[in-house]
């Protein structure tokens, strides 16, 4: 089994609890507006224009299709900029045993490991695998997730996970659609049994003004998991929406003010929940 990386980060301290190696899946379901690594949501369609205009030669047409070398990218992000299709040519096509010797390196100084993407659920299979190696070494197992996988359908993927990050990204079905392109509603069935579950480590929203009703949407959030914190305590991260590295068309939106940002935390800790960060 292989499946798309686009990088592996071998210390990461903003990717769940203590240090951690971050593994990021090509391809996502979703299309944000407000999406801060864009060039994660598609896989390469092979066109070659970046193969052309790579200054450090690090991208290859082997049979009509693209390959990277990581020893030779510079990490100019030439080949990302010029991409017309929301996608990176910079991934290599891994198994969980490939990836797990990856993760080996950084061994015993991580904590564990948060697989995200891009979607990372798109490969529930993957993930399973991938954790049950990390299992035997100990390491923690967290998933990054829009929430769209149906985790109730995965009895083993649940076994193997110690819990999800999940995005809401909208409350409103109509508010979730403009900003996603997809439905929220398993966003919310997921939040709900993962919550019943303790599989709910932390839930995240993008707070963008003049995008959707972010007021709305934390509050819900926040009074559908208020039930479920006799289960575990679960973290709300309220992240400030910021116009570095979105894509031109959405760069149109503001910076919410702090002031925004502490009244939609202390909505959240009235509705319960002690555990809020806001960045």
């Amino acid at each position: 089994m292989r499946v798309p990386i686009n990088k592996i980060i071998p210390f990461s301290s903003v990717d769940g609890p203590g240090n951690r190696t971050a593994v990021f899946l090509q391809g996502c379901n979703f299309d944000c507006r407000y999406c801060h690594n864009p060039e994660t949501r598609n896989l390469c369609t092979g066109c070659m224009e970046c193969v052309e205009k790579c200054p450090a030669k690090a991208l290859e047409n082997r049979d009509g299709r693209v390959v990277f070398d990581p020893a030779a990218c510079a990490g100019c992000d030439t080949c990302i900029r010029i991409c017309r299709f929301g996608c990176s040519p910079r991934i290599r096509h891994m198994t969980p045993e490939e990836v797990m010797a990856e993760i080996k390196k950084q061994v015993p100084f991580i904590r564990g490991i948060t697989v995200s993407g891009g979607e990372c659920t798109l490969y529930p299979e993957f993930l399973e695998e991938l954790f049950e190696l990390c299992r035997k070494e100990g390491l923690g197992r967290l998933i990054d997730s829009n929430g769209t996988l149906d985790f109730a359908e995965h009895p083993k993927l649940m076994d193997a996970m110690d819990g999800v990050m999940l995005d809401v990204k909208a409350w409103d079905e109509e508010e979730h659609r403009k900003v996603t392109g997809e439905s929220g509603r398993m966003v919310r069935k997921n939040a709900r049994e993962l919550a019943a579950a303790g599989k709910l480590y932390e839930v995240r929203t993008v707070v963008v003004p003049g995008l959707f009703d972010y007021e709305q949407t934390v509050r819900e959030t926040a009074r559908l998991l208020k039930p479920y914190l006799v289960y575990g305590e679960i973290r709300y991260k309220l992240i400030r929406y910021r116009q570095i590295g979105v894509r031109e068309q959405y760069a149109v939106y503001q910076s919410p003010a702090d002031e925004v940002m502490e009244s939609l935390a202390g909505i959240v800790r009235d509705e319960g929940l002690r555990d809020v960060i806001v960045i």
